[in-house]
């Protein structure tokens, strides 16, 4: 087996590399906040500054490396996409390469121009809403938000939540269910629903500063009797699990790879603590704890790294991945918080010190764990794959 990452692949991580390190990081001190009490600590960047980075990806020909090519993306294969991902991850500036969400390739020729073009050009934000209050992860077979059919449009009522950016032009991407006696598989629908739709209403998506910034909410989006045309249903009716479903995988693989980005970006804080905090005069990178923390963080990562990079192989060969994008999520989101735990040990506390880019990172680690909900449900695709008599 060939374990070597292709040349073309290594250049285009060499390149975002040096644009991470070059240009990301030396931003970093701008979202933590330089004022004492981090009263000026921010969640994003200026807009006038995306824009600038945004123009030096698209420089680079990287923009939109998980867009296809007939899309207008740099259309990177699966591993290409996970190595730029990981490197991504390892500075908390939040900026992606033309990041879309797979859902939107479906669009119609109409939609595509309302809705795909503008978001990747970053003049529209989606306010992805497949969650509900109250509700496990995405727990279709339990989703309350209902569409009913009445006089050629559709009827929402009902509340979800979305982790998305706001902005101030957006539109919502809303899983309803329109056929309850269908199930999941066939009752579900996706819409479209712009921001100026009669009974939607957002809330919580003003930009916060200060300690604020540093805590991600989840942005509530109400359905009050809100009329959605028939031509901005996305895909088909009563498809929306299918439509998901395709791209599910691949997205775990990519999550895997921020996963691993971000621990990458810890190991790297907690060796320069390490080899540069004295305790009773002597650096603490001597203590056996210490170098067993250190250790455990390195193996941990390893081990995801080949997960996802394997993975990701596979998926550009043409095999199905849907077992190991489970694994890969599994692993990856209970490694980066083994990571965190080992190095608040490294750090004598728990690195939650405000002020410092390792508060950041370990309070995501605890966002990227994931819920129970969401972790048992990657052991029971891999559990049902092993009860199929399947080998691992």
């Amino acid at each position: 087996m060939d374990f070597e990452i292709p040349e073309e692949l290594k250049m285009v991580q060499s390149m975002v590399r040096d644009f991470v390190t070059d240009q990301l990081k030396p931003l970093e001190r701008s979202i933590l906040g330089r004022a004492a009490d981090l009263s000026d600590a921010t969640m994003y960047l200026p807009i006038e500054k995306e824009q600038e980075l945004m123009e030096m990806v698209k420089g680079l020909g990287l923009w939109g490396v998980s867009v296809p090519e007939e899309l207008g993306g740099a259309g990177l294969d699966t591993l290409g996409n996970c190595l730029v991902e990981e490197e991504l991850a390892q500075t908390i500036v939040p900026f992606s390469f033309g990041d879309v969400t797979p859902l939107l390739f479906d669009c119609n020729e109409e939609q595509k121009e309302k809705y795909l073009s503008p978001v990747f050009d970053r003049r529209r934000y989606p306010y992805l809403a497949l969650m509900e209050p109250e509700r496990e992860a995405f727990e279709i077979e339990k989703m309350e938000l209902r569409a009913e059919k009445k006089d050629g449009h559709y009827v929402l009522d009902g509340k979800k939540v979305s982790l998305s950016r706001p902005g101030e032009d957006y539109f919502a991407v809303v899983f309803a269910v329109t056929e309850p006696e269908k199930g999941p598989r066939e009752g579900v629908t996706c819409f479209l629903v712009d921001k100026d739709t009669p009974g939607f209403l957002v809330s919580g998506d003003g930009e916060k500063t200060g300690w604020e910034a540093q805590v991600r909410e989840p942005i509530s989006l109400v359905f009050d009797h809100c009329q959605v045309p028939m031509e901005d249903i996305l895909g088909e009716e009563g498809n929306a699990f299918l439509l998901g479903k395709k791209w599910l995988p691949l997205r775990r693989l990519v999550r895997g790879a921020r996963c691993v980005g971000a621990a990458q970006r810890v190991l790297d804080e907690a060796t320069i603590q390490a080899q540069s905090w004295q305790s009773f005069g002597q650096y603490i990178s001597g203590r056996p704890s210490v170098q067993a923390a250190l250790a455990d963080i390195a193996t941990s990562i390893h081990a995801a790294r080949l997960m996802v990079y394997e993975a990701a192989w596979k998926a550009d060969r043409g095999d199905s991945v849907r077992r190991e994008a489970a694994m890969v999520k599994l692993f990856a989101t209970q490694m980066i918080h083994l990571v965190a735990d080992n190095a608040a040990h490294i750090f004598n506390a728990p690195a939650y010190v405000g002020g410092l880019p390792m508060e950041i990172f370990c309070r995501n680690a605890v966002a990227m764990s994931a819920t129970n909900f969401a972790l048992q449900l990657q052991r029971n695709i891999i559990a049902r794959d092993i009860l199929k008599g399947l080998k691992v």
